[in-house]
């Protein structure tokens, strides 16, 4: 009797589920320049758009990925066949010591649009307050769904990242002439995203850290602030080295495109290596500008590595990282540090990639002195695996610690007293 009761609920009307997608009438189009090309529907906004075509394998968080920064640019293939079932949340959150102001990685969908196999149309989570294709309408961002996603990222994979168009308006479904695709690699993305004014976050933090936003997803402000620290984000070109002494740490965000734009921001950072001795974390765009600064390289790979499940091997151990080990990373890169033989004096490489060997890391060696720390994956994922949280924690205490360890220089304080005794002391005798 229980058996034939549950088969009654597992087929009850109320669990039955339609198609995910609804489908539009309206013809889509994703053009490559390879010469490829892809038909399916539209949904999102109804405007054709050009674009860097790359994929990524993450099967969870398309909400934080649309929003990431580092996809400025780019038309955003999904590998997971179904997207938006979980909907949008509410992308708005208090400014204090817990929280950044937003839910998502930033304000706004940065992606220039989107591929998807299948687009659910109806979604279900407690958070969410709008579909996928209402909130794409809204930031006036085009999506096609209906594509075999399959075929589109095994064509990515053999002929590397594609140039590509999304057409979607009714005059604008011809195949387009090569001279017609935009490149957003030839431009500086960075300076398209990064704050044009510094920004204090969590001011009574007991240690001061420096920000340069190269395109900052929110959770790495959000790590940081949740574990004490004062932020103050300044835009990706500011010469720090005019206010380091104000400061306990420096931290270089994530950020799109090439980093070869950046040059300013590296020679900057190359002068504050040599100068300033205290703690300096990287991440991404971070991590490419501080190799360049040491000395290294930086090329552009083939399809990159985007996804929530990349692996990676820890080659040195450094406070909760531990060598021999691997960790599961959050990625969304298309450029990356050369490995070379001998790395720069005073460095050494921190991980690499499990899958194609690249540099996912470098770090200062014990006897330089020095404790700066880049890595090319996303320790505060968003969404992903959090196998490398920690080193948030690692790098705060650092700069706890130096903190500590610095005297504060009390001279100008002992030649005002010693000033102020002979004043005093000739005050008194003239009242005599």
């Amino acid at each position: 009797m229980l058996s034939l009761r549950v088969s009654k609920t597992l087929f009850s009307p109320r669990f039955s589920r339609a198609l995910a997608t609804s489908i539009t009438n309206k013809d889509a189009t994703l053009y490559l320049k390879t010469g490829e090309f892809f038909k399916g529907q539209s949904f999102g906004a109804p405007r054709s758009v050009l674009g860097e075509t790359v994929f990524s394998t993450s099967i969870t968080s398309y909400t934080e990925s649309m929003t990431d920064p580092s996809y400025r640019g780019q038309i955003l293939v999904f590998t997971t066949p179904l997207i938006g079932n979980y909907g949008v949340p509410k992308n708005e959150t208090l400014i204090d010591s817990r929280d950044v102001g937003v839910v998502l990685e930033s304000k706004r969908i940065q992606c220039a649009g989107v591929v998807v196999a299948d687009v659910a149309n109806d979604y279900s989570h407690h958070s969410a307050v709008e579909s996928l294709h209402s909130w794409c309408l809204r930031h006036n961002i085009p999506g096609i769904t209906g594509v075999d996603t399959r075929a589109v990222t095994t064509l990515l994979r053999d002929q590397g990242t594609t140039l590509g168009k999304l057409a979607v308006h009714p005059d604008d479904l011809t195949s387009p002439v090569p001279e017609e695709y935009w490149d957003p690699s030839k431009e500086n993305l960075v300076d398209q995203v990064s704050t044009r004014e510094a920004y204090v976050l969590n001011a009574q933090g007991d240690v001061k850290i420096a920000v340069l936003d190269f395109g900052v997803k929110a959770n790495i402000l959000r790590s940081l602030v949740r574990r004490g620290a004062s932020v103050t984000v300044l835009p990706w070109n500011f010469d720090f080295n005019t206010i380091r002494d104000d400061f306990d740490g420096l931290f270089l965000t994530n950020g799109p495109g090439d980093p070869m734009h950046c040059i300013e921001a590296a020679m900057n950072v190359r002068r504050t290596l040599q100068e300033w001795h205290k703690p300096i974390f990287g991440i991404c765009m971070g991590h490419q500008i501080l190799g360049i600064a040491a000395g290294l390289d930086a090329y552009r790979m083939t399809f990159g590595n985007r996804g929530h499940n990349q692996p990676v091997l820890a080659l040195a151990s450094s406070g909760s990282i531990k060598a021999g080990r691997v960790y599961v990373t959050s990625q969304n890169h298309q450029y990356a540090l050369q490995l070379q033989n001998p790395f720069p004096e005073g460095w050494e490489p921190f991980f690499i990639n499990c899958n194609d060997s690249s540099v996912e890391g470098i770090k200062s060696t014990v006897d330089s002195g020095r404790k700066v720390w880049g890595v090319q994956f996303h320790p505060e994922s968003a969404g992903g695996p959090l196998d490398t949280i920690e080193m948030f924690t690692d790098f705060v205490n650092e700069c706890r610690a130096t903190k500590a360890s610095i005297k504060p220089d009390i001279t100008p304080q002992i030649a005002n007293y010693q000033a102020f005794i002979p004043n005093t002391r000739r005050a008194v005798a003239a009242t005599a």
